[in-house]
């Protein structure tokens, strides 16, 4: 089983948005027996809480599932039982690293990274912009490309 976390600042707007848009492409691909996906916030606001209503909004658009979701917190753990941790920008990937010290971690990255011919690094917070059809687009093409590299470095010939 491949275990993918999605990590923004408080867990209610990037990360489960990433969470829920992975999950459905992950099921659409007949994958969900193959991949576990998660997500969590590297800061405690909203633990408990459901995704931000704007990322509600925006993944019933595009009918994409975000039921159960909570808000929780990044842990310890985490970074020993997930493959790969994708921060949503560069402030929770340095957070992320700070968390790990030199403990053996899975993969942690920025979901953009996945994306070569990104012109941007960082998906921007849409509790601050307020532009969740930016966020949506960008986590999209991310959650599109970092399956690909899943599958490559995982999956292939496993079918």
């Amino acid at each position: 089983m491949i275990k993918v976390l999605f990590v923004c600042l408080g867990n209610i707007c990037r990360s489960p948005m990433a969470e829920a848009i992975f999950r459905d492409i992950v099921k659409k691909e007949g994958l969900a027996n193959d991949i576990q996906v998660d997500s969590a916030g590297t800061g405690d606001w909203h633990i408990g809480h459901p995704p931000h209503k704007g990322t509600q909004t925006i993944l019933t658009k595009y009918n994409v599932s975000f039921e159960g979701m909570k808000a929780r917190l990044v842990v310890p753990a985490d970074l020993e039982d997930f493959d790969y941790i994708i921060a949503m920008d560069s402030e929770n990937l340095g957070n992320l690293h700070k968390m790990a010290g030199t403990a053996k971690i899975g993969q942690i990255k920025r979901l953009l990274d996945f994306v070569e011919d990104s012109k941007v690094t960082d998906v921007p917070d849409p509790y601050y912009t307020g532009n969740f059809d930016e966020t949506y687009e960008l986590v999209s093409n991310g959650c599109k490309h970092l399956l690909d590299v899943i599958k490559k470095e995982n999956l292939v010939g496993k079918e």
